[in-house]
């Protein structure tokens, strides 16, 4: 029996291949992982997540953007929910590579990859100071901080929380975040 091996893609053939491609694909080192759609959840609390970053980053050097955009790591290639930009990004950029505090919204086709893999990968980019992952079906949130070497996790939960950001300095309560979403019996 006849076995074809490929070999896997390089990060510069998975980003010529996925610029001619339909769907957006993200890439894990070997292979493209075609992205599947959301939830109504879920896009309401990237919506809101965007609608609370960019005013309070207006006329800061930090900007924010969603998950349009590529993060291209050692290796990979992620697209966030949202992340935050502290140095310039060109205007016809497709990807970035040095944010400073990265979004995901976790759903449940997505915990595995946004809790183990992807948090491996942003602590091994240097720029990236805080992990902020956001639950979809309660109003909670699990942030991963850089001290020094070291990584810290913070829970904060329940509609009274909030976000501390000191990288970017500011704030976002959860009440903002999770704002007019039904989440049923999960809250």
């Amino acid at each position: 029996m006849n076995v074809a091996l490929r070999r896997p893609m390089s990060i510069e053939e998975f980003l010529d291949w996925e610029s001619r491609q339909e769907l957006r694909h993200e890439f894990d080192g070997f292979r493209a992982l075609a992205m599947t759609g959301g939830t109504a959840a879920h896009a309401s609390i990237q919506a809101n997540l965007l609608a609370a970053l960019v005013p309070r980053l207006r006329g800061k050097q930090c900007r924010a953007y969603g998950s349009e955009l590529k993060l291209r790591l050692a290796g990979t290639v992620r697209y966030p929910d949202a992340l935050v930009m502290c140095v310039p990004v060109a205007r016809d950029a497709v990807f970035v590579t040095e944010p400073s505090v990265v979004f995901e919204i976790l759903s449940a086709s997505s915990t595995h990859q946004d809790l183990v893999v992807k948090n491996s990968e942003y602590r091994m980019a240097p720029s990236i100071q805080r992990y902020v992952v956001l639950e979809q079906t309660h109003v909670a949130a699990l942030m991963f901080a850089r001290l020094g070497e070291e990584w810290v996790s913070t829970t904060v939960s329940g509609a009274d929380g909030v976000l501390s950001l000191p990288e970017i300095a500011i704030e976002i309560s959860l009440a903002e975040l999770y704002a007019d979403i039904d989440l049923g019996n999960y809250e």
